[in-house]
């Protein structure tokens, strides 16, 4: 009797300990949103600068005499052609296109980098070198004509200097030499100034001490000496 008792109670016990209490399953909490930072307002876009319009050109193609060998640069003729067009109220820029040693040859490959922009006059300031190392006058004058003939594909009307061979090659050379530029001159009908150095040329003062370069003094004669050449060809 006992034992039944006993195994009725460890009965008991084992059926309540295998139920297990009903759990009431509710969702979990959900956490609030972040809230959202408000979108800043897109800023317009800057306004752009207008590009300054470039100033129509003057360009002077030369070689050590253009560029001022031996004297500053400022001191040379297209800048003191650039001064007296601002004195005279005209609005160009006189780009000075000399490189020293340049031939014709040299002045002709790089023609197409001078003639960028709003080009209204090319001077050609060129020969120098050509007469120095005694090169020959027919290869110096296709080359001006090709640059002549280049300009005006582009309609750049051109001032043509003209330059003297040294005496030392001689008199038929010299001579042969000159004739290049009157004969371009009159071929192609463009403005002509017949010696470049005119008045500076053998005159001391106006001469570095190599007899050759132009002091500032002798720059500007020249500038002088082109000047009314150049305004008449830009007032037309």
């Amino acid at each position: 009797m006992n034992r039944v008792l006993l195994s009725l109670v460890m009965l008991a016990v084992i059926s309540c300990g295998s139920e297990e209490p009903e759990r009431s399953e509710q969702p979990a909490p959900v956490a609030p949103a972040a809230p959202v930072a408000p979108v800043a307002p897109v800023a317009p876009d800057a306004p752009v600068a207008p590009v300054a319009p470039v100033a129509p050109r003057i360009v002077v193609l030369g070689d050590s005499l253009t560029a001022g060998l031996g004297i500053p640069r400022d001191e040379a003729y297209p800048a003191v052609l650039q001064r007296k067009l601002k004195d005279a109220g005209m609005p160009l820029e006189v780009v000075n296109a000399g490189i020293s040693g340049d031939t014709t040859a040299d002045g002709l490959r790089r023609l197409n980098w001078a003639l960028e922009g709003d080009v209204r006059l090319l001077v050609v300031a060129l020969g120098a070198n050509d007469g120095l190392r005694g090169l020959p006058p027919g290869q110096m004058k296709a080359n001006l004509q090709a640059i002549i003939h280049r300009a005006r594909q582009r309609g750049i009307p051109v001032l043509l200097t003209g330059m003297e061979a040294p005496p030392n090659y001689g008199e038929q050379y010299a001579s042969a030499f000159r004739q290049v530029f009157q004969d371009l001159a009159r071929e192609n009908k463009v403005a002509f100034v017949p010696f470049l150095l005119d008045g500076v040329a053998g005159v001391p003062d106006l001469n570095q001490g190599d007899g050759i370069h132009p002091t500032a003094a002798g720059a500007s004669r020249i500038a002088d000496h082109l000047w009314p050449a150049v305004k008449t060809m830009i007032t037309k």
